[in-house]
């Protein structure tokens, strides 16, 4: 795989104490539709077993990374009314049957359901 996984840094905790704000820096919209592009559409696309909600997982992420934002969040919430909770309470068992995680690390899904 030529992307690496990346994930979002964390705040330094001396400066979370004192907000309420998010955890995690920002993600570049650039760099989340490069991780999209790690998706690699596969024949039978084992992160719908892996998601309770069988959300279209390689839809969106195929969607992100064409940088279409409304088309995404129209396909994300054809399974899912609330990705503003789910993206952020998930476990994500989808990266774990993400087909990418036999070889290299999976596809940063639940990161890519929190930012569409």
């Amino acid at each position: 795989m030529e992307i690496a996984r990346e994930t979002p840094t964390r705040r330094p905790i001396p400066e979370r104490v004192q907000d309420y704000l998010e955890v995690y820096i920002p993600f570049p919209e650039e760099k989340l539709r490069a991780q999209g592009a790690r998706c690699m559409d596969c024949g039978i696309p084992f992160c719908h077993q892996g998601c309770p909600l069988g959300n279209l997982i390689p839809d969106w992420n195929d969607l992100v990374f064409r940088n279409q934002w409304r088309a995404a969040l129209d396909r994300l919430h054809a399974t899912n009314n609330f990705p503003e909770f789910t993206g952020k309470l998930c476990p994500a068992p989808c990266e774990a049957s993400c087909v990418l995680g036999i070889n290299d690390n999976p596809v940063t899904i639940k990161l890519i359901e929190a930012n569409i």
